[in-house]
């Protein structure tokens, strides 16, 4: 499905979308647009039980670690509607640039049965020993093969850019790469993973220049944020949203996309719900419409999810 992007069918879809909304009168629910799983969550059915306690109705989920990609595809048949499994690009071949990496990308599409693409990394700082610094720029062969794939598909495609982690010349080299991946592919989505580490006034900047970006919300929420020592965006001030964060989200509210980017069991835990409680008051300040937007709406839309 090629993206829809163009300002006019923009507004129209919100429209759709709203009247669909007041129509059905649900309540808000959410769908998880990025999250991973490892070895370490067992039983994996918790990710569902998680998901049922806290109202989120689909995750777009990748297998991370030793978590056979066979297992995740089996908790997705096991749980129709439930889970949108997502083709996994992370690994040691992705990080040393193996050969391995095109095989293990061409034996998930062959499948068949993922209907999104993980994250991309292009800048991933060094996380303790649990994940070592990734720098990979996007005219890098692995990229453009993952791109390929997701074109191919009509996939949105998530970029993992950790821009506050970067400085100097490095930063700038990174920013200008990026716009110019948007530049050469302005009918396709691309979003940017953690709100690209990025500012109010920056990421206003890129939705202003680029009508391809979008921004998913993992790990900018106080949770997320007082557990690390990486430096996330935060959009609250306490537990509501941030006042210049809530002004975007309402002026641009088909460019934020709903994710939490849960990988340990660390995270597949009371660490999940407490994010979630963030979620919901911040959503709660928004008018309805918007609210629905960003928690499902948009994902709705540009991954064709019914």
């Amino acid at each position: 499905m090629k993206a829809i992007i163009r300002s006019g069918i923009i507004i129209t879809l919100l429209v759709v979308l709203v009247q669909v909304t007041h129509a059905q009168g649900d309540e808000l629910y959410f769908i998880d647009a990025h999250s991973q799983v490892d070895q370490s969550v067992t039983p994996l059915n918790t990710v569902i039980s998680l998901m049922n306690n806290a109202g989120v109705r689909q995750t777009i989920l990748s297998a991370r670690g030793n978590l056979k990609g066979k297992t995740l595809l089996g908790l997705s048949k096991k749980n129709p509607g439930r889970i949108t499994p997502a083709v996994r690009s992370k690994g040691t071949p992705y990080d040393t640039g193996s050969e391995k990496y095109y095989g293990l990308l061409k034996k998930q599409f062959a499948t068949r049965q993922y209907d999104a693409i993980a994250e991309v990394l292009l800048y991933h700082a060094k996380k303790g020993k649990k994940a070592p610094e990734v720098i990979v720029y996007p005219d890098d062969k692995r990229v453009q093969a993952a791109l390929n794939y997701a074109l191919q598909n009509g996939w949105p495609f998530v970029v993992h850019i950790e821009f506050a982690s970067l400085h100097g010349e490095m930063h700038k080299k990174f920013m200008r790469a990026f716009k110019q991946m948007l530049d050469q592919h302005p009918e396709h989505p691309f979003i940017l993973t953690h709100m690209g580490q990025l500012s109010r006034d920056r990421c206003l900047r890129l939705i202003e220049n680029h009508e391809n970006v979008y921004f998913h919300t993992g790990w900018s929420n106080p949770a997320a944020v007082e557990s690390s020592n990486q430096p996330w965006t935060n959009v609250f001030e306490g537990d509501r949203l941030a006042p210049e964060w809530q002004e975007l989200f309402v002026q641009y509210p088909y460019r934020f996309i709903f994710a939490l980017d849960n990988v340990f069991a660390e995270h597949w835990s009371d660490f999940y719900l407490k994010q979630m409680n963030y979620w919901k008051s911040g959503l709660a300040q928004l008018p309805a419409d918007i609210a629905h937007l960003i928690a499902h709406g948009n994902a709705e839309r540009l991954w064709g999810i019914r």
